[in-house]
């Protein structure tokens, strides 16, 4: 407990303190002083509490409660006064706006207070925020205790004012089973105990609201003097500046920081108000300074400090705006001195041995900004990308109206392509969720912003995480992909609890240009949910229209090709069609490996395929046949794929392999044949990483070998093809695999060793001019394409690239001899540099066999290829080649 201080105020002298006699109205004082005493007693043994639940906090005890006082006296000055009754109420709202700010005020534990609804939405947000992943229902029921200790601090921090404002008839049970009132006079808290409430919890609002909920003054009780009227609206400014403006060391006791040690911005808070001393007000200014000095590591303390009196100078000024606009006495205080620049600021808050400099990122035309990331510059000249983004986000909108009103019946995405006047439209609308004015603004137009994981949404839209709602949206930035198709764009939408006059219709001529938002009423029946409706710039059957990736030039086929597995049904309208098609909703992770070919590989539609379609029914039966799963942790299925080369089938049909975000085409390879689940690994999504560790792709990689093998079809050639991937996935090369080519045919491990004992010099010979295929294995040349016959001593290593995203899950730096690590960072292209390099792939592969073989060190080998400026070459029997590359290696005298 402090002193009490308070009483030494002058708000507190005029207005509660006991006076000289004569005083006529002595006793309502004395009634009102007595019940706001008791009830700061009481208080302060909960306020105590809350450092056990928040203890990176700075101090919110009764000290900071009763250096309100002074900072009220601050922000009032002579300007405005108060009476007994509105000093009354102001102390209690004193007393109780930061009192929740503790698990002791909630009666029960924080989460069972929430609600579970609440709570399974902050756990959900607070999980994908740690882990990159929503969670599941074991995972929100019984979160990790880090997560678990974060969310019950925010939902702490973002629900103390409204749980403040119950405090006034929350009753505690004593030991003898009695009632406890914070204000035990039953007329002071049943007339008092609302506004009180009000009023400490309106320090959280937006400076708007308080005058809608404070426009009326309230007379005084039968036996106060009439004059004792309260203006709720004098006290609501008074309480958020006084408490706003109370940033000084006694919040940040040194030695109290010692002994709690906060961490992260916590920390950083107690360090810059560890410096601040008492604010005082000059004309009409706050100003505040520094007790000592910030050293270098203190500089992020500074810039804290610099930001949150910034804050305090934006609510002055914000007050006295609203004071003014609305004709009522102004406080003495409206600014924060020094604020506006950084130069200025360090003249208050000293710095030492380093110099502030305001070096941040500005943006000084955030239009201009939008317009040059939104479209092509940041998804690149793909214009179905913006297709995918808008089916993503309709069916996370529908999905998540399915979660919280399950009986919904139009759970639907629809896409129409139109043709007006000979403009193209494009339209998708979805019967989902829609959206609000607020989150239109705050929300959708807040580039960079997922809408999904906002805490501001999930309050507006309670009980998503309840019901097992996981959104595949991840940037927020995916509705600007729509100017890839067009400039002129219009969204309408209504949200699904909302009214008709309360739809919306957004309009945009470009994202360089600010939007247009108005309303939609009069203007016709709008339904729930969201329409975004754009003119192309382009014909979709132009050569870089939107249909340029598909092969019938059809809405439905575009659908099926970036929509690989979908939650709800997707309707689209052909031009001129009066029915739709429809694609039915389908899991990858769930279908029979049949039903997976099927989707990622369709049927063609247009005739004159039936070659085609015989190819794709054989590669069908192979894939069947061969593909295996990959599998996570939780033994849930994220990929079904088959090791692939496209030298294996021959065709004009792609078969290439799919790596699928959420559902939705990302990025495609010819490592593999199927899909592998991954997770973006930028905002376009046009590249993805895998989301199966090293290990279970490793795993998959065994597996698909060993199928091969037992299939027979692990020939020759096919080894070539595979031997640089299995050589990264599970270094070293198994010893019957052929990884390289010499005069007598493929060569493997065992072989070297004898090939390379009966010679002394070798010459290893790579890329152009020589070109090579694995059926059969041979070597040609690149413009007549006749086959080329190696001499003797040649070796070519059949070092076959493997594409992204298997090069990236087994790069062969992964195998690479540590023990030359140190010459990374060579400036010259050292003999240990290139052996660094080379270590891990099927070079360092043949080099360690050779120097078994010839009884020699990687350095007797390879240092002579430095002396000569790794410049070896070899004139093949094809005069036309011209020299090959290569190195041509000696074996080491025995002497």
């Amino acid at each position: 407990m402090t002193e009490h201080v308070h009483t030494s105020t002058p708000l507190w002298q005029n207005a509660l303190a006991a006076r000289p006699d004569p005083d006529p109205h002595a006793g309502q004082r004395e009634r009102l002083r007595t019940s706001y005493t008791e009830l700061r007693r009481k208080a302060g043994t909960l306020l105590e509490e809350n450092a056990r639940s928040m203890p990176d906090f700075t101090v919110h005890d009764i000290s900071h409660v009763d250096a309100l006082w002074e900072t009220a006296d601050l922000v009032c000055g002579t300007e405005v006064t108060l009476n007994p009754a509105e000093a009354y109420v102001l102390g209690c709202a004193f007393v109780l706006h930061d009192a929740a700010m503790g698990a002791a005020a909630y009666g029960t534990t924080v989460p069972e207070a929430l609600g579970e609804r609440r709570w399974h939405d902050l756990v959900s947000l607070a999980y994908y925020e740690r882990e990159g992943c929503w969670p599941d229902r074991d995972e929100l029921d019984d979160p990790p205790a880090e997560i678990a200790e974060a969310c019950v601090a925010t939902a702490i921090r973002e629900t103390h004012a409204e749980q403040a404002k119950r405090l006034v008839d929350q009753p505690w049970r004593s030991s003898a089973g009695n009632e406890i009132f914070l204000i035990e006079e039953i007329q002071l808290r049943e007339w008092y105990g609302p506004l009180i409430g009000e009023l400490a919890a309106s320090h959280w609002w937006p400076v708007d609201r308080l005058a809608r909920d404070f426009r009326h003054s309230i007379g005084s009780l039968p036996w106060q003097p009439s004059e004792w009227i309260i203006e709720p609206l004098k006290l609501a400014c008074i309480l958020r500046l006084a408490d706003a403006t109370q940033v000084d060391s006694r919040r940040a006791p040194s030695f109290l920081f010692s002994l709690r040690r906060p961490r992260g911005v916590s920390r950083e808070h107690w360090r810059f108000q560890e410096h601040i001393s008492r604010p005082y007000r000059k004309g009409d200014r706050v100003t505040y300074s520094s007790l000592r000095p910030f050293p270098p590591q203190d500089a992020t303390a500074w810039w804290l400090a610099l930001e949150y009196l910034r804050g305090i100078d934006r609510e002055l000024k914000a007050v006295d705006a609203l004071l003014h606009d609305l004709g009522r006495d102004r406080l003495a205080a409206r600014a924060v001195a020094g604020v506006d620049s950084p130069e200025r600021f360090a003249e208050l808050f000293r710095v030492k041995d380093w110099r502030p400099i305001d070096a941040t990122v500005k943006v000084s035309d955030v239009p201009a900004l939008v317009g040059t990331l939104g479209g092509q510059q940041l998804y690149g000249d793909e214009p179905e990308v913006a297709l995918r983004e808008l089916i993503q986000n309709a069916q996370d909108a529908v999905l998540a109206r399915q979660t919280l009103q399950p009986d919904f019946p139009l759970g639907r995405v629809e896409i129409r392509l139109t043709e007006t006047g000979g403009d193209w439209f494009l339209e998708v609308r979805d019967y989902g969720t829609g959206m609000d004015e607020d989150t239109l603004v705050h929300g959708l137009l807040d580039f960079g912003t997922s809408g999904w994981s906002s805490a501001s949404l999930r309050n507006r839209l309670p009980g998503l995480a309840d019901g097992g709602f996981r959104p595949s949206g991840r940037f927020g930035i995916g509705f600007f992909s729509v100017f890839l198709l067009g400039d002129q764009v219009e969204l309408i939408t209504r949200r699904y609890d909302a009214s008709l006059a309360d739809a919306r219709r957004l309009t945009f001529d470009g994202p360089s240009h600010r939007p247009l938002l108005t309303p939609v009423a009069g203007q016709g029946w709008v339904p729930e949910g969201t329409m975004v409706r754009v003119r192309l710039k382009l014909s979709p059957y132009a050569s870089k229209g939107l249909f340029y990736r598909t092969d019938d030039e059809r809405l439905a086929q575009l659908a099926r090709r970036l929509v690989l597995e979908n939650a709800v049904p997707i309707h689209t309208w052909e031009p001129g069609a009066t029915d739709p098609e429809i694609l039915p909703p389908f899991s990858l992770s769930s279908g029979a490996p049949e039903e997976v070919f099927d989707r990622l590989y369709p049927p063609q539609a247009m005739n004159g395929r039936a070659g085609e379609e015989k190819l794709r029914l054989q590669i069908r039966e192979d894939f069947v046949r061969r593909a295996t799963e990959v599998r996570d942790d939780k033994g849930q299925r994220i990929g079904l794929a088959m090791l692939w080369s496209s030298m294996l089938h021959q065709g004009q049909r792609d078969f290439r392999g799919t790596v699928t975000v959420n559902g939705f085409l990302a990025d495609a390879s010819v490592s593999f044949a199927g899909y592998l689940a991954g997770q973006p690994s930028r905002a376009s999504r046009d590249e993805a990483a895998l989301v199966a560790t090293r290990d279970q792709m490793r795993q998959w990689m065994r597996t698909q070998e060993q199928r091969l093998r037992g299939a027979g079809l692990f020939n020759d050639s096919l080894q070539l093809e595979l031997a640089y991937i299995l050589h990264c996935a599970f270094a070293p090369l198994a010893d019957d695999i052929a990884f390289a080519l010499t005069s007598q045919g493929v060569l493997r491990l065992p072989d070297v060793r004898e090939w390379a004992g009966r010679r002394n010099d070798i010459f290893v010979t790579f890329g152009w001019p020589l070109t090579w295929r694995t059926r059969p294995p041979e070597l040609h040349h690149p413009l007549s394409g006749e086959r080329v016959q190696l001499p003797d001593n040649c070796l070519f290593i059949g070092q076959y690239g493997f594409a992204s995203p298997l090069s990236e899950v087994f790069p062969s730096a992964v195998n690479r001899d540590t023990a030359y690590e140190f010459a990374r960072d060579h400036t010259t292209a050292t003999w240990q540099k290139h052996w660094w390099r080379t270590s891990g792939d099927l070079y360092g592969h043949f080099l360690r066999t050779l120097c078994e073989v010839w009884s020699c060190t990687v350095e007797a080998l390879l240092a002579p290829l430095e002396r000569r400026d790794w410049s070896d070459s070899i004139y093949l029997s094809e005069e036309s080649l011209g020299p090959a590359p290569g190195y041509h290696l000696r074996r080491p005298s025995s002497g």
